[in-house]
């Protein structure tokens, strides 16, 4: 089992060389072919597109550079609108904007998932609930305590 597994490797990093020395080849003979070949109006023709590249492509990266800019300006500007329990990671429930619409006889596109979200905003609503109790149990046993230390004090 090793020594097919070894003669599996040893064949595949043949097949691998033998790839590689084939693309390079084709390419050394195909580029030196390609210059060859090429007349004095293809000569002029491939330097004026390279020199034009090389004189216009500081302009165009400028003018990307400060449409970049103003778009990131934009996202700035719409970002600032952010509010602080947004940025505290703090959640909210969904509206319950698709409620009372079950009157339709018909399912479009935009009806589905709609009981899962209702699901997904009762199940929010209801960790929330969980939380503020938890919070105020604790808080009621804090004032209990502080309320048994002055008593037995």
């Amino acid at each position: 089992m090793s020594d097919e597994l070894a003669g599996l490797f040893v064949h595949l990093g043949e097949s691998v060389w033998k790839l590689v020395a084939l693309i390079t080849d084709r390419t050394t003979t195909n580029l030196s072919a390609s210059f060859d070949s090429m007349s004095a109006q293809q000569w002029i023709r491939l330097v004026a597109i390279v020199g034009a590249y090389a004189l216009l492509r500081p302009y165009v990266i400028k003018m990307g550079a400060k449409h970049q800019e103003k778009q990131f300006e934009k996202a700035q500007q719409e970002g600032a609108q952010i509010s602080p329990n947004e940025l505290r990671g703090e959640l909210g429930i969904p509206e319950d904007s698709d409620d009372d619409e079950d009157e339709q006889g018909e399912t479009t596109a935009a009806d589905w998932g709609k009981k899962a979200r209702k699901r997904q905003r009762n199940m929010i609503k209801q960790l929330l609930d969980a939380e503020e109790k938890r919070l105020q149990e604790t808080i009621d046993e804090q004032e209990d305590k502080d309320i048994e230390e002055f008593l037995i004090g």
